[in-house]
């Protein structure tokens, strides 16, 4: 299956933090190139590539890759008299973009329906100039009554942007779920180029879950495998208009290298390196607040693991229109792929020390 397919079917499914065993079922199905899947207790989809040729590794390092599958959505709070759904966020989400959405409410029934508020003509003249706050939101879907929906859709129940990838010109794709989709399908194409390439590792590909709400998945399965490299795979923030550069990564111009407290200097120095000789475009990313993705989780669990992060370049991140490069998602999955194809014992040993 092609990148962009794969890119396409992981953005339009579904899988809200704490529920994302859609994603992890179409994974299970799509990924031939593991030896072994496996889902732990919390959720998480740890897909394993053992060492090639096995039967020449007596002693095999293990290499976590990390990108979660969990997506901010919408939890409904309260159904009106009148039939509409009052809701919450479920992550980040930003609420500015939530008016006029069209979503699916997952309850008994997969429901269509529309964010809506009241329209400015009878808004108070502050208000006009505001953005709705989303306790004034709601989901119409339709019904009468909180009578008819009775059977249909409960307090609890999710909500999701319904919304169909988009593609745009040259390479890129734009979407809801990018975030962190692209970095589960990096995982994938590593597998695949992995199968037809030796390695002394035996790699875990985590999708993992709850990561837009703490963090939490990645940090019960790096407690789970305990690795002897932890590498997460995220979006950093794509250049886009009226964002300083020093912020951005060029889309097109393969994953951002992370360097900062949370990274091992001696994985930074060896990806940057394996770039080069490969002739793999990146870009560097200082990042100095290292608690919003999965490599923090890793690097500190248990005694401590090295870790590293690869930054898929995103724009429009936390909004349904996240757009990215499909072919940032094929150079950082080569980059990934040659890194674990020339680990060596002495590199990973060497690691203990700076």
């Amino acid at each position: 299956m092609d990148v962009k397919e794969i890119l396409a079917n992981l953005s339009e499914g579904t899988g809200v933090s704490g529920y994302e065993h859609g994603i992890a079922d179409y994974l299970e199905q799509n990924c031939p190139w593991a030896d072994e899947i496996r889902r732990d207790k919390l959720g998480n989809l740890i897909m394993v590539k053992r060492a090639r040729p096995a039967a020449e590794q007596p002693s095999r390092p293990k290499v976590m890759l990390a990108a979660h599958m969990d997506e901010i959505g919408l939890i409904v709070t309260k159904i009106e008299d009148e039939g509409f759904l009052r809701f919450s966020a479920v992550g980040g989400i930003d609420q500015r973009v939530l008016l006029a959405q069209e979503v699916i409410v997952h309850g008994k029934a997969e429901l269509p329906g529309v964010i809506g508020a009241k329209p400015p003509h009878v808004q108070a003249p502050a208000e006009r100039n505001e953005a709705v706050p989303m306790e004034d939101l709601y989901i119409d879907v339709g019904y009468d009554s909180k009578e008819q929906l009775a059977d249909l859709v409960n307090v609890g129940d999710l909500a999701t942007i319904n919304r169909k990838v988009v593609r745009l010109a040259g390479s890129l794709m734009a979407g809801k779920a990018m975030d962190d989709r692209a970095g589960v399908a990096v995982m994938l194409e590593c597998l695949k180029a992995l199968a037809n390439m030796n390695h002394i590792a035996d790699v875990y590909a985590v999708a993992t879950v709850q990561e837009e709400v703490g963090v939490r998945g990645a940090t019960t399965s790096t407690f789970g495998i305990v690795p002897d490299i932890g590498i997460a795979l995220d979006v950093g923030h794509g250049d886009m208009p009226s964002v300083p550069e020093h912020l951005t990564i060029s889309l097109g111009n393969g994953p951002g290298i992370a360097l900062g407290p949370h990274v091992h200097p001696n994985l930074h120095k060896r990806l940057v390196q394996i770039a080069k000789d490969w002739n793999i475009s990146y870009t560097l990313e200082p990042a100095t607040r290292p608690g919003g993705t999965d490599a923090f989780a890793i690097q500190i669990t248990q005694a401590g693991i090295p870790t590293a992060l690869l930054s898929i370049p995103l724009r429009y991140m936390h909004t349904p229109v996240e757009t990215l490069n499909y072919e940032d998602v094929r150079k950082t999955a080569r980059l990934l792929a040659q890194f674990i194809s020339e680990l060596d014992q002495e590199f990973v040993e060497g690691l203990k020390c700076f």
